[in-house]
């Protein structure tokens, strides 16, 4: 069994996108340690999954239905959270992911004959993905942020990509907006820092979610084309599994470890980032 970070136990994290593969096991074990945990989810069926998990295993949570891009909806659910808990100590911006109407089907430009280039994206589509990854955080943060604020030692963690620091191709949307996230990280951190609120991000490396199966695996279960170039740019030539951004992400919250780090987005990514390819 794993250390307990006994500093943890009691706090109320509220995690956006928590159903999702990689926030789902944050989640849990966020739990494990102590804390409350809400989970913020579009639908209501996949949030209390996972809560029902955390209560089954002793924890206590709660799953509420919100929308981050609604700001009256993630009013609405930090009302029940704090009536359901009575306080917020952390909140982890989880909710984002792709969609195909953002995706290029080629990775350069190739004219006219192909599915769908840089031309052929949607406004609408092009604008959801981005909002969803960015200005969901920054509307959480917001809704949030002031009861963050009331407790010692709070603390935001944001979701970056790999992509936030070299655009990965077809997906221009989910790069920018992670790249966004790197900077809001940092200026967030900057203007806030005198409080006591901490806010950090990580950014995992190359990870096996709903949202990018379909670029990664083939119907058959074979990995795609772009899969191999990752493995062969990754120097420990394996996908990133949920449980490799436990550690990091306890670090990170609890302020008896990292009590002096803020500002930071620290890559989980195998090597990616350090191989020249060379």
């Amino acid at each position: 069994m794993k250390p307990i970070h006994e500093n943890l136990s009691g706090k109320v994290a509220v995690i956006t996108g928590g159903s999702g593969v990689l926030c789902s096991r944050m989640a849990i074990e966020l739990s494990r340690h102590g804390v409350k945990v809400a989970i913020l989810n579009r639908t209501e069926e996949k949030g209390k999954s996972i809560a029902d998990q955390i209560i089954a295993n002793g924890g206590e949570a709660l799953a509420v239905v919100a929308n981050v891009l609604d700001r009256i909806s993630l009013e609405n659910a930090r009302d029940m959270i704090i009536e359901k808990f009575g306080r917020v100590d952390i909140l982890l911006n989880g909710a984002g992911g792709n969609h195909q109407d953002a995706i290029t089907s080629e990775e350069t430009f190739g004219g006219e004959n192909v599915k769908k280039s840089f031309f052929d994206l949607e406004e609408n589509g092009f604008y959801q993905v981005f909002a969803s990854n960015f200005t969901g955080s920054f509307l959480a943060s917001q809704v949030f942020g002031s009861d963050l604020l009331k407790h010692k030692s709070a603390v935001i963690l944001n979701i970056s990509s790999m992509s936030s620091y070299s655009p990965m191709t077809k997906v221009p949307a989910y790069s920018a907006a992670k790249a966004s996230i790197n900077n809001f990280t940092m200026w967030m951190a900057v203007h806030f820092a005198e409080t006591g609120l901490r806010v950090n991000a990580i950014a995992p490396g190359f990870f096996l979610t709903t949202q990018n199966r379909e670029l990664l695996m083939n119907e058959d279960g074979t990995y795609t084309s772009r899969s191999e170039k990752i493995l062969t740019n990754t120097p420990m030539k394996r996908f990133g599994t949920p449980d490799d951004l436990l550690g990091t992400m306890l670090w990170l919250v609890d302020d008896t470890y990292s009590g002096f780090v803020t500002g930071i987005t620290v890559p989980i990514d195998g090597g990616f980032m350090a191989y020249s390819g060379v």
